[in-house]
């Protein structure tokens, strides 16, 4: 087996979240948690040609530079989050198998809790979690919940593009970085000027971004955002350590005044239902979470997590009794398949520089031209060959 399509729906078929790939190994998936090697080893060449393949033109050419490339692609029907990189022994790959369906919080087996932190105008949430917990499709899941419920101008600024959205009750627009704008900092100030109710940061890596992040939840907008941590003190924490320490008695000041939740999340096997589920960590931002980011006391946030129920808020084994005793768990194969054909946006190509040419009449007229076809772009780029001009050129100097 190897073709990228067959390996992505075996995967799919096998309830795969990842598949990793490099040459002299075989396909690695994982598989409710754990690494399992399929099908026959791989080379460098066969990589190489699919790394082509994936990535296209213009990204491939970025990747020759970088060597790696992230981008997002609908491969076999579903949706993939791919990472490709190179090696010691060649190009790999390490990509994410999207849930194929239309998120909302039943559907991601989320509590319903989670809908009232939807419900604030202004205000930052934090979706937090390690690496492959889910984090993206909890995001996803709240803002699909506003999609259908509220009338609001949503942005989303993210790298790669996830998961599409349809519009329903609400306006979504999405930007991925670099595609759409250069970088997380200019795609945030510019999001200020296009009238957003709701601003989605997919990951807040840089002090910048956190900043800028901070400054919009501040100013009338509620945010949502992304941040790996193992639980929702250290989301916090790392938050503020971002910092100089001449800043963050500032940057603790800001997060207490504008701070809505935290969820932080991972995931467990159910080997009765067969399926992974998110088990939560939910803070909410009551008076005793405020004052212990204000003051600096942020070992104090697990005590009020755990006193805090009558607020809203749920410790991970108070929530994993919760999971225990629930029964009517979805699974992928009881909700809608995502149509990839009512996409919004499939798999859009990437936007080259635009060059500018001059235009065709001030030109001169050369014998057998090569026309580009119109593109996305609509315009016609006429390509004149060397020879064509050199030949031109003794004509002029005979006529003189």
């Amino acid at each position: 087996m190897n073709s990228i399509n067959e390996l992505i729906a075996l995967g799919r078929e096998k309830g795969a979240s990842d598949l990793h790939l490099e040459p002299g190994s075989p396909s690695v998936f994982r598989i409710r948690g754990e690494l399992v090697s399929l099908g026959e080893v791989w080379t460098g060449e066969s990589l190489h040609q699919i790394a082509k393949q994936v990535l296209g033109t213009v990204l491939w050419e970025d990747f020759t530079i970088k060597r790696s490339a992230d981008l997002s692609k609908t491969i076999s029907g579903t949706r993939c989050r791919i990472n490709c990189f190179q090696t010691i022994k060649g190009i790999s790959f390490s990509i994410r198998l999207l849930s194929s369906f239309k998120n909302n919080l039943r559907a991601c087996n989320l509590i319903p809790d989670l809908k009232k932190l939807i419900e604030h105008e202004t205000g930052l949430i934090l979706v937090s979690g390690p690496t492959g917990s889910g984090k993206s499709t909890t995001l996803a899941a709240l803002i699909e919940e506003i999609n259908s419920s509220q009338k609001k101008n949503i942005i989303t600024v993210e790298s790669p593009i996830e998961y599409f959205y349809q519009n329903k009750m609400s306006f979504i627009r999405q930007r991925e970085i670099p595609h759409h704008s250069p970088s997380f900092e200019q795609a945030i100030t510019d999001s200020m000027r296009e009238d957003p109710d709701v601003l989605i940061i997919g990951e807040m890596r840089t002090p910048d971004v956190m900043r800028l992040t901070l400054n919009a939840a501040e100013t009338g907008h509620l945010v949502l955002a992304t941040v790996h941590s193992s639980t929702c003190a250290e989301a916090v924490s790392r938050l503020c350590m971002s910092f100089t320490g001449d800043m963050q008695p500032s940057i603790r000041a800001q997060i207490a005044d504008c701070l809505v939740a935290v969820v932080c999340q991972r995931l467990t096997y159910l080997p009765q239902y067969k399926i992974q589920v998110p088990v939560l960590e939910i803070m909410m931002a009551n008076s005793a979470v405020k004052s212990g980011i204000r003051q600096g006391n942020l070992s104090q946030l697990n005590s009020a997590i755990q006193t805090g129920g009558e607020d809203g808020m749920w410790a991970f084994d108070r929530y994993r009794r919760w999971v225990d005793a629930k029964k009517d768990w979805v699974r992928p194969s009881d909700v809608q398949p995502l149509d990839d054909h009512k996409d919004m946006i499939r798999d859009a190509p990437v936007i080259a520089p635009l060059k500018v040419s001059a235009p065709s009449s001030s030109r001169p007229k050369v014998s057998s031209p090569s026309v580009v076809s119109p593109s996305q772009t609509d315009r016609i780029e006429i390509s004149v060959a060397d020879d064509d001009l050199e030949e031109l050129a003794k004509k002029i100097a005979e006529e003189e």
